[in-house]
């Protein structure tokens, strides 16, 4: 019997057959021992040929399908449930992450067990993936790039499934009231920006913006 893997790679996927293989072949290439980690891939009912996509890379993966669009936090959440590593760390579709990701986070977290959760710095890139620019992940946080103990995902209640925008804002307002994240200066997650980016919809993104901050009580 295999023994359950340390970390588990969440990646939530909704018509991404553009981009997806990308991420997968980014983190099934980890400088880390394969037995060590598991990739969690939950198909957000697309309905673009995602579902092909992942069948490609199928004895490496697990593959979850939710029955209907449920929105981003609640795949998220449906992957953290099905997790069996004690670390947890999230990938989005469009994203890719370089060859120590794994292994760097998770090693500061083994050594420092005062650390309830560790993020490292990340390029932001466009679509050709050219590096437009480095950022810190504490100065323009994201919801990637961050490994967590899973206790601590359950402690907090893992995603509001009512933020379909914001979702990792909400979770950092939260995991902040009880734990800390601690900083890796290291430049490991690449993160995407194209033409359909959520974050491009203005008008929700302002909806939502305003949710967190009523939610928060977040005057600015």
């Amino acid at each position: 019997m295999s023994r359950l893997p340390v970390i588990s790679v969440i990646i939530p996927a909704y018509n991404a057959e553009r981009y997806i293989g990308r991420a997968i072949r980014s983190i099934l290439n980890q400088s880390m021992p394969t037995e060590d980690f598991e990739v969690i891939i939950i198909d957000d009912d697309s309905t673009d040929r995602t579902a092909f996509a992942l069948e490609l890379f199928n004895d490496a993966i697990r593959i979850l399908r939710n029955p209907r669009n449920l929105g981003l936090p609640a795949t998220l959440n449906v992957g953290i449930r099905a997790a069996r590593g004690q670390f947890v760390v999230r990938l989005d579709a469009d994203d890719y992450v370089s060859a120590d990701y794994l292994s760097t986070l998770s090693r500061f977290l083994h050594l420092n067990p005062y650390m309830d959760a560790v993020a490292c710095d990340y390029y932001l890139v466009d679509d050709n993936e050219n590096v437009l620019e480095r950022r810190s992940c504490l100065d323009y946080p994201i919801g990637c790039g961050i490994m967590f103990r899973i206790e601590q995902l359950i402690t907090v209640g893992l995603y509001d499934e009512e933020f379909l925008m914001h979702e990792d804002q909400d979770m950092r307002h939260r995991f902040l009231k009880k734990f800390k994240i601690h900083r890796i200066e290291l430049p490991l997650y690449r993160y995407r920006r194209h033409e359909n980016n959520m974050t491009n919809d203005g008008k929700t993104w302002d909806e939502f913006t305003e949710k967190l901050n009523e939610k928060h009580g977040n005057k600015e």
